[in-house]
């Protein structure tokens, strides 16, 4: 019967690095969404995705959830809470998100890194193209 050899590597334990949450939020924003889900009882967080609308490619969705989908990634800064859709969580990854009051409406506002245009209106948006591997 034959042994197999075994060594052991001690490697300095590294230090956990934080992870950068997906989406940011502006203290605005942050009281807004506490203020939709507290009047929407039986939603547990918003669910924030795009879709393929608009003049220019893509717009933002907003939704009421009442569960989070298996892969959303789900962000929570000062007890208010988001759902990223799946397919969205590339194009808005490192967005700011913002709620701004006028005294002709008030909306949130995305200030989203990987845009690369808007349209006119500002209701839709294109991505700038990914960089290739080569």
């Amino acid at each position: 019967m034959s042994k197999l050899g075994t060594s052991v590597r001690i490697l300095k334990r590294r230090t956990p690095v934080a992870a950068r949450a997906a989406v940011s939020l502006t203290p605005a924003a942050v009281s807004q969404i506490k203020n939709l889900l507290h009047r929407q009882p039986s939603a547990v967080a918003l669910r924030i995705g795009v879709k393929t609308r608009g003049c220019n490619g893509l717009s933002y969705t907003m939704e009421y959830a009442q569960e989070k989908h298996k892969t959303e990634e789900e962000v929570v800064q000062d007890d208010a809470r988001l759902f990223i859709d799946s397919k969205a969580q590339l194009s808005i990854l490192g967005t700011e998100m913002d709620f701004v009051e006028s005294k002709l409406g008030s909306e949130f506002v995305f200030h989203n890194p990987n845009i690369s245009g808007t349209c006119g209106c500002g209701e839709s948006f294109n991505l700038k193209p990914q960089a290739s591997d080569s």
